[in-house]
Formats: C-alpha cells, structure tokens, sequence
C-alpha cells in the first residue's frame, strides 16, 4: 500500500520529469489576465447584486460551499502528502551533490534555500504547480462570500491575487523556500476546510475565531522561516530565486499587516457594540426595577 502511494505521489514519470515552461499557466500573460478577470468578475457581480437585491438579501448556495471546502481538503491533504514525499526522495538523490556544493548540508537547509542554478523541474516543482493551479480553486470563496454576504473588500481581492502571483514566482524564478511554505500552507488549509467542511453541513462550530487564528500562525510561520533563508543566503554563498524570494518576502509582509490591522479594527468594532449591548441591557434592568417602585407609589 505505501509503496503504491509513494509511486503514485512521487515516482511517476510524469512527476519525475515535470518541466514548468512546458506546463499549462506558465506565462506571463495568462497570469495577469487570470487575474484581471479575477477582479473583473467580483466587483461586477458585487455591483450587480447591488442593484438587483438592494436590501442585502443573501443568495443561498446551499451545498455548494460544502462541496468546495471538501474539494479544496482533499486537494491540501494530497499536495501536502505528495510534496513530502517528493522532497524526501530529492533529498536522497541529489544529497550527494551537497558536498561537492557546500552551500547545503542538512535537508532542513535545502528546505529554506535551493542551490544556485536550481531549474523548475522534477518532484518537488511538479507539486508547486499542483499548488500553483488549487489557487484557482480558493478564489471562488470570494464569490461566494459577495452571494452570500454581499461583501467585497480590497484585502479579499489583494490577499487572493496576491497568492496567486507568489505561487506563480515560485515556480518561475525556482524560489528558495518554497516547500516549508506549501508544506504549512497545505497543512493549514486542510485543518482550514476540514472545519469550514464540519460547519457547512450543521456540525459544531468552535467557541473562538478558528480559521483566523490558522491564517495568523500561517502568516507568522512565513515571515518567521523568511529570516532564516536570509540568514542562509549570505551564510552559505547564496540562494536560488532570492529576487523572487525578496519579492514574496515584502508581499507577505503587506498581507500580515493588512490582515492583522484588519482583524484589530473588527476587534474594536465587536467590543464597541459588546459594550453599548451591555449598557443597553443594564439601562433596560433599571426600568424595569424602577416600575414596580413607581406602580406602587
């Protein structure tokens, strides 16, 4: 059984000599335009509800968020098994080149920083273009958020787009650290969309912000891991891919401070009308203490 996943995941001819210029998305155009029609799309809808539905009136969507969340599960778990796999097999067959490269020596290295001269071939960049084209996937979520809640943000949009560049720049600039943050992406949306799947069809939901606080120790994993393949740039004579790196490094430095000023200010907003809720239902008590005073009298 292991072995048939192994071969399956990671020794399949088609995985061992994927070629990312041969693949399809692999162009400069098709990713601005898959962009541009991205954003196009959402605020298009967004305006035209506004002006069909005008009071808020959700649109329901019944199973069709349930089915996505279980998608997009599936979808993480086999990435996330796959690139595993995938990389302890790199590791084993190009360890020997290690020493006669001196840039690495421990696997947890290759993790972080890919030698100089690393092309966008092989097991590991077969599963980064898998991860590269799940992307697409996640971006139905905003239409479903604009159906169901007749909302759109500028973080939405600029979040979802933004992800989809980076994983684009991984694959064609054959990014240093690439893997560590599939690995935790994947690892993190599969718990993600497991709990979004639980919920979706009428099960339990946790007592505190879940998925916030997932996406919070993905976006601190990345930039925490971002110092050490800086450390190893100029520790061990240089990474692969670091202009895409220092790219994806001030991106995802923009995402968490977009996303955690975000978070504060509705944060802010829920305590503010936690706080009038309370003064209400005191002032609300106190009348009614005070009638039978009065009716007394």
């Amino acid at each position: 059984m292991m072995q048939s996943v192994k071969y399956w995941l990671s020794e399949h001819p088609s995985i061992v000599n994927f070629r990312w210029s041969q693949s399809f998305g692999s162009t400069w155009p098709f990713l601005f335009s898959s962009i541009t029609v991205y954003v196009a799309a959402a605020i298009t809808l967004h305006c035209f509800l506004s002006l069909v539905l005008p009071k808020r009136r959700p649109v329901s969507l019944v199973p069709i968020p349930a089915i996505h969340s279980l998608c997009v599960f599936l979808i993480s778990v086999v990435i996330f098994v796959g690139i595993l796999l995938s990389a302890a097999a790199d590791i084993r067959d190009t360890r020997w080149l290690w020493r006669r490269m001196k840039t690495i020596s421990t696997p947890f290295q290759w993790f972080l920083c890919f030698p100089l001269g690393t092309r966008p071939s092989g097991r590991v960049f077969f599963w980064s273009y898998v991860f590269y084209l799940s992307r697409f996937l996640h971006l139905f979520r905003t239409f479903f958020t604009i159906l169901r809640r007749r909302k759109l943000t500028f973080f939405h949009l600029f979040n979802q787009s933004i992800f989809l560049c980076m994983s684009f720049l991984w694959l064609e600039f054959s990014q240093s650290f690439q893997v560590l943050t599939i690995l935790l992406a994947t690892l993190l949306y599969s718990v993600i969309y497991g709990y979004r799947f639980w919920t979706a069809i009428g099960l339990r939901s946790a007592c505190f912000p879940f998925v916030v606080n997932c996406q919070v120790v993905l976006l601190g994993c990345n930039l925490v891991c971002h110092f050490g393949v800086l450390f190893l740039h100029f520790l061990k004579g240089g990474c692969n891919g670091i202009g895409a790196w220092g790219f994806n490094f001030v991106l995802n430095g923009v995402i968490f401070w977009l996303f955690l000023k975000r978070h504060l200010r509705k944060r802010n907003v829920d305590d503010i009308s936690g706080h009038c809720g309370s003064s209400s239902a005191s002032s609300a008590r106190s009348c009614g203490s005070s009638a039978p005073e009065i009716k007394s009298e």
